[in-house]
């Protein structure tokens, strides 16, 4: 059993550092390996952006997005101690003068 386990580990070794060794070599300089960046750069983009897209519609056909107002007026709801009006703020004396 131990022997398995031995070869089963080399054998991921060798294939998580086989790729590697490949790449380890310079790109050839070309007209097509100047836009080969640019290729993965729209490619990941347009992934990533149907990937968004997908789970918008998810959540939406779920109803993730329905009654928004009522959804927006929940924190409003909670009571909470005021830590940003200065107590003279609050003096009767001060609205009086005006």
């Amino acid at each position: 059993m131990r022997r398995l386990a031995y070869s089963v580990g080399i054998l991921v070794v060798l294939a998580l550092a086989a790729p590697a060794a490949a790449l380890a070599h310079d790109a050839p300089e070309s007209k097509q390996s100047k836009w080969v960046m640019a290729d993965w750069m729209m490619d990941t983009f347009f992934i990533f952006s149907g990937l968004a897209l997908v789970g918008f519609l998810v959540a939406w056909k779920a109803g993730h997005f329905h009654e928004l107002d009522r959804q927006g007026s929940i924190p409003l709801l909670v009571e909470e101690e005021d830590y940003y009006t200065p107590e003279w703020a609050e003096d009767e004396e001060e609205w009086d003068g005006a």
